[in-house]
């Protein structure tokens, strides 16, 4: 096709989203609960780290930490979906729809390193406790939550660069539930192999991740086996559960979708997929880290009921 023939697209259109009038309101409603439920949830863990001075430790700021972007992890996506389950109209710039891609690749990374940052600190907890406070000094944690954001959002810019300088000139409609990379690059009206450079990146990257987390988690469940006493073991197990949990989560959904490179799934795998990772998994973050820890459970409850002081004055 001539360059003078072709029609620069200017929004993307949301193909399968249902009309309104087809019942989409029943998927409205769970989908605006859960959104409520991630977002209010998550406060809660951050505000209740940032309260409590007991909390503040590297464990809980990296919990902290990792519930603060999960409220924008969500936000970046979910609002949209709520908007194009109720609306006719269900379109986004091109402008928008890279935002989203940024923003919400970058946050996903930020998260990843965030939880190998966690397995770090924990395997430090438990194999070589006698060094904790030495090896996981504030500092060090404060660098390793910093370094963890500027690298996630430095690494995915020269990709998003590059999308930009693409051309698209239709069709115009994603066939998924948010705009990600390879429904949008699928529209381009050029050769997208590059893209494979970026994907071998993004694949290192992911696996250098949990190849850390999983020998992290290895090496403590073998410390934990060879604890002597059954509480001190199953304390230890508790504790480590729950990262464990987040980390299958997290990496379980985020492996399915983008290390499979030309791996194609049914469609509605495809969607489903996509939920897994970018609704279910941050929604189970705050029913596992605060319904199994006692510590934050408490911590929680202080910000409502604060506990009361009797101030005695001595008689005159």
């Amino acid at each position: 096709m001539d360059q003078e023939n072709q029609t620069t697209v200017t929004d993307f259109y949301f193909s399968d989203f249902p009309q309104f009038e087809n019942r989409s309101l029943l998927l409205f409603i769970p989908l605006l609960f859960v959104y409520i439920f991630i977002v209010v949830g998550n406060s809660l863990i951050f505000f209740a780290v940032q309260l409590d001075s007991r909390l503040h430790n590297p464990m809980y700021n990296f919990i902290s930490m990792f519930s603060f972007l999960e409220i924008w992890y969500t936000t970046v996506t979910i609002p949209k979906m709520l908007s194009n389950l109720i609306s006719e109209q269900k379109t986004i710039s091109f402008t928008g729809c890279l935002l989203q891609m940024y923003f919400f690749h970058s946050l996903g990374v930020t998260e990843g390193l965030i939880l190998t940052a966690m397995a770090i600190d924990r395997y430090v907890a438990i194999c070589n406790p006698l060094r904790y406070a030495v090896i996981m000094t504030p500092q060090l944690c404060i660098q390793l939550s910093t370094s963890s954001c500027i690298f996630g959002f430095l690494v995915l810019l020269p990709e998003i660069v590059w999308i930009s300088t693409l051309p698209f000139c239709g069709p115009n409609q994603i066939h998924q539930l948010f705009c990600d990379f390879k429904p949008v690059l699928q529209l381009a009206c050029t050769d997208t192999s590059m893209i494979l450079i970026e994907d071998v990146i993004h694949a290192i990257s992911i696996l250098t991740s949990v190849s850390i987390i999983t020998l992290s988690y290895l090496k403590i469940i073998t410390v934990i086996l060879s604890i002597p006493s059954g509480e001190s073991r199953q304390k230890a197990f508790s504790t480590c559960a729950a990262h464990i949990t987040i980390f299958l989560l997290f990496f379980g959904s985020v492996s399915l979708m983008y290390l499979r490179f030309s791996v194609t799934f049914q469609p509605l795998l495809e969607k489903a997929i996509a939920l897994m990772f970018a609704v279910l998994a941050p929604f189970f973050n705050p029913i596992i880290y605060s319904l199994r820890n006692k510590d934050m459970k408490d911590a929680i409850r202080k910000m409502f009921f604060p506990p009361k002081t009797f101030i005695i004055s001595g008689s005159q």
